[in-house]
């Protein structure tokens, strides 16, 4: 089993929708996203999945993300944008694209400061 993954970061705003604190007010993250992926087995040229192909799918789901109010979102205008949320988001995102019968997401770590984040596992 291998662990592939590629690490990148977005920047956007967000406003947690009844929380019970000041992270109901609209405020700003640099979230670091690490996106880990599983390969059962190498291809030919002895790579679990092509770093290229990893990085221009994290990217496109980035530049969805990025420099928006995520309130505005299609996937965040009945959900709070939380972490969690932003995770799950991404992961499902990804796993259309990147699921082949020998690799698939693993893992999406979003990081909304340095020193807190959560991991999502998928289901």
């Amino acid at each position: 089993m291998f662990h592939i993954f590629v690490t990148t970061h977005f920047s956007a705003g967000h406003h947690l929708r009844s929380y019970p604190g000041n992270c109901e007010r609209p405020h700003g993250h640099n979230w670091k996203v690490e996106v880990k992926m599983e390969a059962d087995s190498l291809d030919e040229l002895g790579m679990g999945i092509d770093f290229r192909k990893v990085k221009k799918a994290v990217g496109a789901v980035m530049d969805e993300l990025d420099h928006r109010n995520l309130n505005e979102h299609p996937a965040f205008l009945e959900k709070n944008p939380s972490s969690e949320n932003i995770a799950v988001y991404i992961f499902d995102s990804l796993g259309k694209e990147l699921t082949t019968d020998r690799c698939r997401p693993h893992s999406v770590t979003v990081y909304e400061t340095e020193s807190s984040g959560v991991t999502y596992f998928g289901a």
